[in-house]
């Protein structure tokens, strides 16, 4: 996926965090409507320029592989928590922070910050690259933890 598809998908109503979700729907088990239908609350930083929605697209899509069941699935835990850690260790060091208020300069959850974001064309032009970028880092998470899995595997059928 590309900036300016991305920015189609923006100009069309859809929000970050959905781009994100939805573009592992398929990989995840769920449509790309319940992926939408999911992320939806999420864009702008929840509206108010909290975390960054590309970054919650891309943490439900690290819990929908790798999150515990419920109470006692401490490995799953473990798990997710390491994966959410590895995500936010490679989103740092591309990006200085996972607030969409700090990414932008600006409070997205005010009618005068919004307007200066669209003004400076950052909906449009910033905004695409961190999906592309929370997708990229999402990518690398995966296939570090599918090497892990594996080298596991391999570790546990030697024995």
């Amino acid at each position: 996926m590309d900036k300016e598809q991305i920015a189609g998908l923006f100009m069309r109503g859809q929000d970050c965090s959905q781009v994100v979700l939805s573009h592992y729907a398929e990989k995840i088990g769920i449509t790309e409507e319940e992926a939408n239908r999911a992320a939806a609350a999420f864009g702008g930083g929840m509206g108010v320029g909290e975390v960054c929605g590309a970054v919650v697209g891309a943490m439900a899509v690290l819990g929908y592989l790798y999150g515990h069941k419920g109470p006692d699935d401490m490995d799953r835990r473990n798990e997710m928590i390491a994966a959410r850690a590895a995500f936010l260790e490679k989103w740092s060091a591309r990006h200085s922070s996972c607030r969409c208020n700090d990414l932008l300069g600006h409070d997205i959850g005010t009618p005068e910050g919004f307007q200066e974001i669209l003004e400076e064309g950052l909906l449009f032009n910033f905004c695409p690259e961190l999906v592309m970028d929370a997708i990229a880092v999402t990518d690398e998470v995966i296939a570090e933890e599918a090497t892990r899995q594996k080298t596991a595997e391999n570790a546990a059928s030697a024995e």
